[in-house]
């Protein structure tokens, strides 16, 4: 299983680069060439939520990314440091579990749990993580130590 770590400074400039290195090591991993483009906008999305939130809360820290391909899918995980609590998007829905799948967000149908908990479905900048599970196999938010990590995968597909 191999991993690449990237982390950089919350500045909007840096989600270019997040993007192009996401798609570099998801085609070096063997993603099919028509997903990678669903990988970079996930990746951006992602990324852009965590710099909004960096530049609020926490400037000086990094975020990281760290892309991952275990032979059976590719998986990348952005992570923010913003204290819990500070963004009011904490990954714990409202029965408490540790962390959310939003695979039942892909469509726009819902899930009543995930809705009425507190993962938000509109980011600041009005774009929702129902995006990001349009674009991505399987997206899980859940709280990290500290801030919240947004995990992307992608199973591979032949042919």
């Amino acid at each position: 299983m191999a991993t690449v770590e990237v982390t950089f400074t919350p500045l909007p400039v840096h989600v270019r680069t997040a993007r192009l290195v996401a798609t570099a090591v998801a085609r070096r991993s063997g993603v099919a060439e028509s997903l990678l483009d669903e990988v970079r906008l996930a990746v951006g999305e992602a990324c852009s939520r965590a710099v909004e939130a960096h530049l609020r809360h926490c400037p000086g820290q990094p975020i990281r990314v760290a892309l991952t391909d275990d032979g059976e899918q590719f998986e990348v995980v952005v992570t923010d440091a913003v204290p819990d609590g500070e963004t009011g998007t904490s990954a714990a829905a409202a029965d408490g579990a540790d962390a959310v799948s939003l695979g039942a967000l892909s469509g726009f149908g819902g899930d009543a749990a995930v809705l009425d908990g507190e993962i938000p479905l509109r980011l600041p900048d009005g774009v929702g993580l129902a995006v990001i599970a349009g674009l991505a196999d399987d997206v899980r938010v859940a709280p990290a130590s500290p801030g919240t990590s947004v995990t992307m995968s992608w199973k591979r597909r032949t042919g």
